[in-house]
Formats: C-alpha cells, structure tokens, sequence
C-alpha cells in the first residue's frame, strides 16, 4: 500500500470511528428459541443507522468492512424518510474485522464501554459459553449491568436487548 493509499485508509478509519460513536451501536439481544439446545439463542450484531438521504454513506461502510448488509426500517409515522440500517451479524465477521478494527481505533464517547462489553460476549460465544444457562446469565449481566437486579434470571422467561 502506497503512503497516500494508507494516509487516505487512516482519515477513512478516523471518520469511521467518529461516525460509529455518533451513529453507531454493539448491540447484544437474547431470544427464546425453541429450536436452540438452551432455548434461547444470543445475537451479537454491529449497527450503524441512516435516513434514506445518506444511504451512501452506509454503502462506504460497508465497503471499507467488506461485510454485513444493508436493511430498511419502513416508517409508518410522521417521518417521511425511511431509516437504514447496516448490520453485521455474522460472529466470524464481528471476530475478525469489525472487533479488531475498534480495537485498533478506539471509540471516543462512552460507547467505548458498550464495545468493551460485546467483545466479551462475542469471545464468551466463541468460546461456546452461550450455549449453557449459566453462559447465558453471564451474558445477560454482561448486557444489562446496571439492571442486573431488576431483571429476571435467564430461566425465568426473558428477551431483551442492550
């Protein structure tokens, strides 16, 4: 890579970062699924979100990552443009490109503290500790700290989301 091809892929990255700390979310959700072994399944998924006009802006994204995709969230209120959503869920995708690159550019804002969070969960399902109820409550304390008291326990019929 040539010097102006890294020092354009660093002010890119820079803008990432910056982007992804105003417009961006680590997200952790747990669902019940009758199919999984524990009944629940656990979803790790990197968000950042655009109103129609600055789709574009995803599309780069995406681009720069080379994975995820891009999903409209319809709206059916007064809002006249539809929000888009690039996700990534693929736990490989999150492993080896998106935790590494925030690792190596770190977020400025306290949402720092959430990506700290789901790189624990992330490895914690690497690790397959998802797949046990005791897993399972780990990451739902990981998730929701500061309800950890308000909440129910994993057995106890819950779905929430970070």
């Amino acid at each position: 890579m040539s010097a102006d091809n890294q020092q354009e892929r660093l002010k890119l990255a820079n803008w990432i970062v910056g982007f992804v700390d105003g417009e961006g979310c680590f997200s952790v959700s747990i669902f019940k699924n009758r199919t999984s072994k524990s009944g629940f399944q656990v979803m790790p998924e990197f968000v950042v979100t655009q109103g129609q006009k600055s789709i574009s802006v995803l599309e780069d994204i995406k681009t720069f990552f080379g994975c995820g995709s891009i999903f409209v969230n319809r709206r059916h209120d007064n809002h006249k443009e539809n929000i888009y959503r690039f996700c990534v869920r693929s736990r490989n995708d999150l492993y080896e490109k998106i935790i590494p690159f925030f690792r190596e550019n770190s977020l400025r804002t306290s949402k720092q503290n959430d990506f700290i969070l789901f790189c624990e969960v992330v490895e914690m399902m690497r690790n397959s500790h998802h797949l046990t109820l005791e897993g399972l409550e780990k990451i739902r304390q990981l998730k929701n700290p500061q309800r950890l008291y308000a909440e129910p326990h994993i057995g106890e019929d819950i779905v929430r989301t970070l």
